[in-house]
């Protein structure tokens, strides 16, 4: 469907640039995680939110 809208050509440039895009992704996220409270973002991961009950 979307190879009707936008052609053939961006679709294969949008999946030469997909795994570019997602590792960049996954460093801003990281980033963004190291820049603020790490904690703010952690208490939603099941493991890891049950380690710290104490400490809140």
């Amino acid at each position: 469907m979307l190879a009707k809208v936008l052609g053939p050509r961006y679709v294969q440039l949008a999946k030469s640039w997909a795994p570019t895009l997602c590792t960049w992704g996954s460093v801003g996220a990281v980033g963004l995680v190291w820049a603020t409270d790490w904690r703010l973002f952690l208490d939603y991961v099941p493991y890891i939110n049950g380690k710290f009950k104490e400490d809140k």
